[in-house]
């Protein structure tokens, strides 16, 4: 199976994307284009080839707050932390349970490395939608701030763990 990632445009087919997650297939039909054009978050996309989408993840920069970190990753920084915020990731049900789960992660933290050569931010963070998602999230290195289901992972861990 070949698939293609690129950043979505009103020339991808949204309107058969399923995830099993009603919200982000909504947020994805509905939203994603005007968070484009806002400059609120970028939404990249997978296909087949046919312009109908099989996986997308949404990015923001972010600010955290110091105090809001667990003193291990907050220490010594400034008050206000810039970071990335994964704000979004979803794969179509028909591919869910192939491990590509990881490889949509790592294509968005590659894509992350490569703006913050530019732009520079501390941490990737994201707020699990839910227990699966969390633990999904801490398997692939990222760290739960307690209390919460924000999970926050430094920049230069991803870089060390992408190479």
């Amino acid at each position: 199976m070949r698939i293609l990632a690129e950043q979505l445009s009103e020339a991808h087919e949204l309107g058969e994307f399923d995830s099993g997650r009603p919200e982000l297939d909504e947020w994805l039909i509905r939203h994603a284009l005007g968070a484009a054009a806002r400059r609120t978050a970028r939404t990249f996309i997978w296909h087949r080839g046919d312009r109908g989408v099989v996986a997308y993840y949404s990015l923001s920069a972010h600010l955290l707050q110091r105090e809001e970190l667990p003193r291990a990753l907050g220490h010594g920084g400034p008050r206000q932390v810039p970071a990335v915020l994964l704000a979004r990731l979803a794969l179509a049900r028909s591919l869910q349970g192939q491990g590509l789960g990881g490889a949509l992660l790592a294509d968005a933290l590659r894509r992350v490395l490569a703006a913050t050569a530019t732009v520079a931010a501390r941490f990737v963070m994201v707020d699990a939608i839910d227990e699966n998602a969390l633990r999904f999230y801490e398997h692939h290195g990222f760290r739960q701030i307690p209390g919460t289901r924000r999970l926050v992972q430094k920049v230069s861990d991803i870089a060390a763990a992408l190479g």
